[in-house]
C-alpha cells in the first residue's frame, strides 16, 4: 500500500510537473491505442484554416454580376484587375501565385459551399466546421480526431495528425486519439530535453488515476519529440518560402513530409480574415501571403515527387454578406468557396458555379454543397477510411477525387 507520505510527494511532483509542461504538450491526452498505417497508400492531408471569415466573394469574383457592383460600390473588385477564370468567375488578383496550379489542373474551386441553418458565430460556425456537425449538434471531437480514431488499435501516436501551432484545434481531437500540436520541432525537442521532466515521466504512477494521464501524456510527448526531431534533420528544403508565419509554417510541413514522418495530417491557420472595416488592404494582404506560401509548397513538393501524394484543402468558418456595410467592409455571412490542391485532382467545372447573386436569404448567399460532401469525399477516397463511421451518417460525395 502506497504510504500518504508518498502519495503526497508524488502529487506534488505531478502538480510541478504540470506547470512546466507548454501548451504544446498538452495537445492530447491519454493514448492506449496504437497507431496502424491507415489504408491511405500514403496520401496526406494538408489543412489550412483561413479564420476570421474569408469574403468568398471578393476571393472568386463574379465580375460579370452587375448585383455585385451595385452592392459593394467601394469594395468591389474591378473587373479589368480580376484573374479570369472563365467568363463569369475570377480571382482576386492578389492570388496570382496560384493561379498557375488552376490553369495547370492542380486545383479545384468549390463555390456555394455551407451547411443548413447557418451559424455567423465565429467560434460556433468553426466548431461546426471541425466536428463536421449539424448547426443544432454539439460535439466534443472533431472530424480528423474521428479519423485518427478509427484507423488505432493498441498503441497510438500523436503524430498521426500534426498542427504546427503552439495548441491543438478540435479538429484533431478525436474521442481515443488526439493530434499534437508542434510549432518548431527542433525547439519541442530541446524543451522535452529536460532531466527533471524526463524523470518525472518516468515515475510509477499507476496507483494515481486522476494524475495517469498527465505522466503518459508527457511521456509519450517527449517520444514523439524526439521522433519528428530525429525525422525533421533528414530534409532541409531548398525551397525560398516567404517569411511570413504561414509560410514558415508550410516549410516545416514540406520538411516533415520530405523528412518521412509517419503522419497524415497537417493542420495550420492563417489571418484574421475578420474585414468588418476597410476591407480591401487587409483582405488582399492576407490572400497574398497565402497563395505566395501555398504555391511555394505544391513547387516543393513536385520537386521531391510528392504532388500526387499531397491533397491541400483551404476553407473558413463563414462568408461575408454580399452587401458591403458602412465602413468598407463586410459583416458575417454564410456560404463560401474553398480550394482543393493536388497532383490527383479530377476538376469539374460544375463544382465552380458562380453563386446566385438574385436568390438570397435575407441578404445572405445560399449554400448549394454541404461541407460535409467534402469531407466524404476525403475521407472515402483520399484517406480511404468509412466516412459514415467518422461522419455519423452518408453524405453524398462529389467527383474531385
Amino acid at each position: 500500500m502506497t504510504s500518504r507520505r508518498e502519495f503526497i510527494k508524488k502529487s506534488a511532483l505531478a502538480t510541478v510537473g504540470t506547470m512546466l509542461i507548454p501548451n504544446f504538450l498538452k495537445g492530447f491526452e491519454q493514448q492506449t491505442f496504437a497507431f496502424q498505417q491507415a489504408p491511405s497508400q500514403g496520401k496526406i492531408l494538408i489543412m489550412v484554416q483561413l479564420s476570421g471569415g474569408n469574403d468568398g466573394l471578393n476571393t472568386i469574383i463574379p465580375f460579370q454580376n452587375d448585383i455585385y457592383y451595385r452592392e459593394r460600390p467601394t469594395i468591389g473588385i474591378k473587373a479589368d484587375k480580376v484573374l479570369k477564370l472563365n467568363d463569369e468567375i475570377g480571382l482576386n488578383p492578389a492570388l496570382e501565385s496560384i493561379r498557375g496550379l488552376y490553369d495547370n489542373g492542380l486545383m479545384q474551386i468549390i463555390n456555394n459551399v455551407g451547411y443548413p441553418n447557418p451559424d455567423r458565430s465565429h467560434f460556433r460556425s468553426m466548431d461546426i466546421w471541425q466536428t463536421g456537425s449539424c448547426s443544432n449538434e454539439y460535439l466534443k471531437s472533431g472530424w480528423l480526431g474521428r479519423y485518427l480514431d478509427a484507423q488505432c488499435t493498441g498503441k497510438c501516436e500523436p503524430h498521426a495528425a500534426i498542427e504546427v501551432d503552439d495548441s491543438l484545434s478540435l479538429a484533431l481531437k478525436g474521442l481515443k486519439v488526439k493530434g499534437m500540436a508542434v510549432q518548431n520541432p527542433a525547439q519541442l525537442y530541446q524543451q522535452t530535453q529536460n532531466p527533471f521532466l524526463e524523470k518525472l515521466a518516468k515515475v510509477n504512477h499507476s496507483a494515481f488515476d486522476n494524475v495517469n494521464y498527465l505522466y503518459k501524456t508527457l511521456s509519450e510527448t517527449i517520444s514523439s519529440a524526439d521522433y519528428i526531431y530525429e525525422k525533421s534533420k533528414v530534409y532541409q528544403s531548398k525551397a525560398t518560402y516567404p517569411q511570413t508565419d504561414l509560410g514558415k509554417r508550410m516549410k516545416t510541413i514540406s520538411e516533415l513530409i520530405n523528412s518521412g514522418v509517419q503522419t497524415q495530417v497537417y493542420y495550420v491557420s492563417h489571418g484574421s480574415f475578420d474585414t468588418h472595416v476597410n476591407q480591401v488592404n487587409q483582405q488582399e494582404r492576407l490572400l497574398k501571403q497565402y497563395a505566395e506560401a501555398v504555391s511555394i509548397f505544391m513547387d516543393d513538393m513536385k520537386t521531391n515527387g510528392r504532388m500526387d501524394d499531397v491533397m491541400v484543402m483551404t476553407f473558413s468558418e463563414f462568408g461575408r454578406r454580399v452587401k458591403q456595410n458602412g465602413s468598407n467592409g463586410t459583416d458575417h455571412g454564410t456560404a463560401n468557396n474553398i480550394f482543393l490542391m493536388g497532383g490527383k485532382l479530377k476538376t469539374d467545372s460544375n463544382l465552380m458555379q458562380a453563386p446566385d447573386l438574385q436568390n438570397l436569404d435575407e441578404g445572405d448567399l445560399k449554400y448549394k454543397v454541404d461541407f460535409r460532401n467534402i469531407y466524404s469525399t476525403i475521407l472515402d477516397k483520399w484517406l480511404q477510411t468509412d466516412s459514415i463511421a467518422v461522419l455519423g451518417k452518408r453524405f453524398e460525395g462529389l467527383g474531385f477525387v
